[in-house]
């Protein structure tokens, strides 16, 4: 993996706002409807590259494809897993009794009606009714294909791939076969493993997409930090051995607070939960660091030895606020890192993704999210000449 050995390094969580034809492809899929799919493949490759040379072009170092293949950052693994059947039923909100909704009832009160709607292919529940296998090889290859030709197109130095961890996979499923929730867990873990090593095998970084892990606290709201901690101990276990036959350094870890613009007051807090996420076997930690809920807790770094030749990506820039940021504010995020971490082992990124479910596009506008991919280089131009002057 690149480090900032001679200037910060920016790059971001991983999904992107698509092109509207490629959402309409997709609403049109979700529907049921049939659609042309060899135009749906041009147009993807198409978008791909677009995507890949608009980050470079706003000075992002290390890319990725956006996600545009998928139609939800997790949910795309219902097509890469055998062994999943739908039930009929929509998945449940996750926010319909958590923490938040119990403490802000008017405001999450559509998400409590959301099981009335009928579910479509991308807010189905799905239910393991066999043993699980990896069955998506040539879904996984067109991604990395597309992504092959648009870095070397651009000149990328290094691109990174997102995928979903098998802690979050579980959490999206219904157990039928498997006769433990462990069992569960440790076979989606050795199925994702297929996609896991053919990502590295092709050259790219991988980056591990794991939100649960500290979403898990929020969610269930009748558990405490102590417990929640206990789980989290567990899934990381799981997640090491999803990993297993891959170097570190060719691991990034994310996780994050998901889309969820609301007041947020009962978000996991860092200090419950760093200790924990630096058990993970990866070469680089991304979390959520620039918005009002979590920008405090830099100084956490004061205290936390981060382990010897890993490095940290902040966000420095949020999706959850349509607010640019100022390059000077993203240049003093970075630098407080930098101060207490080491400017060698700070990364600029962002707090999540800006385009994590297709069906609910624009999360936010695709200007906004452009503008502030050129403040975060900006800031991260700023905080590079003064670490390194």
């Amino acid at each position: 993996m690149r480090r900032s050995t001679d200037r910060i390094l920016t790059t971001h969580v991983g999904s992107l706002p698509r092109p509207g034809e490629l959402i309409e492809i997709m609403i049109a899929q979700d529907k049921g409807e049939t659609v042309d799919a060899a135009s749906f493949e041009t147009k993807l490759e198409s978008a791909v590259g677009n995507v890949v040379k608009k980050q470079v072009e706003l000075g992002v170092d290390i890319v990725d494809d956006g996600e545009f293949s998928k139609r939800g950052f997790a949910v795309y693994a219902h097509e890469r897993l055998g062994g999943l059947e739908p039930t009929g039923k929509a998945r449940p909100s996750p926010w319909a009794d958590s923490r938040e909704s119990r403490a802000f009832p008017e405001f999450y009160a559509p998400e409590k009606s959301a099981k009335d709607k009928k579910p479509t292919p991308s807010t189905m529940q799905m239910a393991c009714v066999a043993p699980l296998t990896y069955k998506g090889q040539a879904l996984l290859q067109r991604d990395l294909g597309n992504l092959r030709a648009a870095v070397d197109a651009n000149g990328v130095e290094e691109a990174f791939v997102p995928a979903i961890s098998c802690s979050d996979i579980a959490g999206n499923q219904v157990n039928k076969h498997y006769s433990s929730d462990d069992d569960f867990l440790y076979a989606i873990a050795d199925a994702m493993n297929v996609e896991y090593r053919a990502i590295v095998d092709a050259g790219f970084l991988l980056q591990i997409d794991d939100p649960r892990l500290i979403n898990y606290y929020v969610k269930n709201p009748d558990l405490s930090v102590d417990q929640c901690r206990a789980w989290a101990e567990a899934q990381v276990e799981a997640i090491n051995h999803s990993l297993k036959g891959i170097p570190e350094d060719r691991v990034r870890y994310h996780t994050c607070y998901g889309i969820n613009m609301g007041p947020r007051v009962h978000d996991m807090e860092m200090k419950d939960f760093i200790d924990i996420v630096l058990k993970i076997n990866a070469g680089a930690y991304s979390f959520e660091a620039a918005n009002q809920r979590h920008e405090h807790e830099w100084r956490l770094w004061e205290d936390i030895k981060l382990p010897e030749g890993k490095f940290i990506i902040p966000g420095v820039i949020t999706h959850s606020a349509v607010l640019v940021e100022h390059p000077e504010l993203v240049a003093e995020r970075i630098m407080r890192f930098a101060s207490v971490v080491g400017r060698e082992n700070v990364m600029a990124g962002g707090d999540c993704g800006f385009g994590t479910q297709a069906m609910a596009e624009p999360e936010v506008h695709p200007t906004i999210v452009w503008a502030k991919f050129q403040a975060m280089a900006e800031g991260a131009a700023i905080a590079s000449k003064k670490l390194w002057s």
